[in-house]
C-alpha cells in the first residue's frame, strides 16, 4: 500500500499539468479504456482455462456498477478539482479517506475501531486538515476551504466507501476478476456522463503532457493501483489499507519539488508529516484494534 500511495501520489502531480488541455470525462473514459484491455488480458494470462468461462460470467453484475459509479465519481471529481487548486492541497483532501473509510466500514462491515486506530485517524486527520487551510491559521478559522477541496472531498468520500464495499461484494473471485469488472463497471459510468466530452474532444491535437498522463492514469493507477488496493482490503482491514493515502501529500511534495514547481512551505510541509505520524500510529496498532461486531 505504500507503493499504492507513490502512483496516486504521481497522478495528481502529472493530472494538474494534464487538467487545462482535456475535460476530466473524456480524459477519465479514454484512461479507462486503456486499464480495461491491460486488466483483460492479465486476467485472461492468470485464469486457467477451465475457469475462464465462469471469470468471463461473473454472477451479480450489479456489484461492478456499484462499484464502478464509486470509482468513476472520485476520479471524475478529481481531475476537476486539479483545474482550480494545486497537487498538495488535493492530496490532503485524499488523506482524509481513511477516516471516511473506517465509518463506511463500520455501517456496510460493522467494522469497529480501538482507540489507538480512532487516535491514529484523528491525528492524521488534523494534519491534512492543516494542508488543506495552506498553513494558514486565519483560513482555518474563517473556514476559508477552496472550490477545489470541496469538489474533491465528496468524491473521496465515494472512494471511501468503496474499499469496505470490496469486501462485502466478493463472492470468492480472483482478484484478477474482480478488478476486470470493476474497471468495466468504472468505463461504463463514466462513458455515459462524459458522452459529450468524448465526442467533443479533438484526440489529434491533444499535446504530449495529456497523453503522457493518459498512459501513466492508465497502468499505475488505474490497473495497477485497483489490483493493489483489492489484494490488501481482502487481507487487512479497509481503513489500514487505505491509511498508507496518509504518505500522498510527503509524496506530492517531492514529485513537485524535484519537478521544478517548487517547494511547499515549511507549514504545510508540517501538516504533510503530521499525516505520516498518524500512519505510524495506525501501522503499529494491533488488528485488534479494528474488530467486526
Amino acid at each position: 500500500m505504500a507503493l499504492f500511495a507513490l502512483l496516486i501520489a504521481g497522478s495528481f502531480s502529472l493530472g494538474a499539468r494534464a487538467a487545462p488541455f482535456i475535460e476530466s470525462g473524456a480524459l477519465n473514459a479514454i484512461r479507462f479504456a486503456f486499464a480495461v484491455i491491460l486488466m483483460g488480458v492479465v486476467m485472461l494470462a492468470s485464469t486457467s482455462s477451465g475457469s475462464r468461462r465462469a471469470a468471463l460470467r461473473p454472477k451479480a453484475l450489479w456489484r461492478f456498477g456499484v462499484l464502478g459509479a464509486l470509482m468513476g465519481f472520485y476520479f471524475i471529481t478529481m481531475f476537476l478539482a486539479l483545474k482550480v487548486t494545486d497537487p498538495v492541497s488535493t492530496g490532503a483532501v485524499f488523506t482524509l479517506m481513511p477516516l471516511m473509510t473506517a465509518g463506511f466500514a463500520y455501517l456496510f462491515l460493522r467494522q469497529v475501531a480501538g482507540p489507538t486506530l480512532l487516535a491514529s485517524l484523528v491525528v492524521a486527520a488534523a494534519g491534512a486538515v492543516w494542508v488543506i487551510f495552506r498553513g494558514d491559521i486565519d483560513a482555518l478559522l474563517s473556514f476559508d476551504v477552496g472550490r477545489g477541496e470541496t469538489i474533491f472531498f465528496f468524491g473521496c468520500m465515494a472512494h471511501g466507501a468503496y474499499a469496505p464495499l470490496v469486501k462485502r461484494f466478493n463472492r470468492g473471485e480472483a482478484v484478477t476478476v474482480f478488478t476486470f469488472w470493476t474497471l468495466i463497471g468504472a468505463l461504463v459510468c463514466i462513458c455515459i456522463y462524459a458522452m459529450p466530452e468524448i465526442f467533443s474532444t479533438d484526440w489529434r491535437r491533444l499535446p504530449i503532457i495529456v497523453w503522457t498522463t493518459i498512459a501513466y492514469l492508465a497502468v499505475f493507477t488505474t490497473a495497477a493501483t485497483f489490483f493493489l488496493l483489492q489484494f490488501a482490503a481482502m487481507r487487512i482491514p479497509s481503513s489500514k489499507a487505505i491509511a498508507y493515502g496518509y504518505l500522498t501529500p510527503v509524496y506530492i511534495i517531492m514529485l513537485e519539488g524535484l519537478a521544478g514547481a517548487g517547494w511547499a512551505s515549511f507549514s504545510v510541509m508540517a501538516g504533510a508529516f503530521v499525516t505520516v505520524a498518524g500512519l505510524v500510529i495506525l501501522v503499529a496498532s494491533p488488528e485488534k484494534q479494528l474488530h467486526e461486531r
